[in-house]
């Protein structure tokens, strides 16, 4: 069942898409929890940190850039930008990734947010077939 504050939002990212212009390509807000940090550099010093304990990953990379929200684990709402490059440590391989991030999971629920540029990973699947 769908709350107002979800068919809000909905209108919001459609009001948005409408103002940034009609892509040649159709975009799709997804929804994700993970890591995203506020320059690619920033990013990639969260994979070199990275050893399976994304918190400790995460407070490095702030502690180096002396700002506490550099890097956030969180779950939001974005557009999938270009994949950036692959980026490799010791645990594995990591799309970097430049996403849109448009909404913010809160306490109270998913929150609208001012269009914001972000870098992300996914993990990679480099087994051989």
């Amino acid at each position: 069942m769908r709350t107002t504050k979800s068919i809000g939002f909905a209108l919001g990212i459609a009001a948005l898409s409408l103002f940034l212009g009609a892509p040649s390509q159709a975009q799709t807000v997804e929804i994700g929890t993970g890591i995203f940090c506020n320059t690619q550099k920033q990013i990639e010093r969260f994979v070199a940190y990275f050893d399976g304990d994304e918190t400790t990953a995460v407070n490095a990379v702030n502690a180096e850039e002396n700002e506490s929200s550099a890097c956030i684990h969180g779950t939001v709402a974005f557009f999938r930008g270009p994949e950036i490059e692959t980026a490799r440590n010791k645990v594995g391989a990591y799309h970097i990734l430049k996403v849109i991030v448009v909404g913010i999971l809160t306490e109270t629920g998913l929150r609208s947010a001012a269009p914001a540029a972000s870098f992300s990973v996914e993990s990679v699947d480099e087994r051989e077939a």
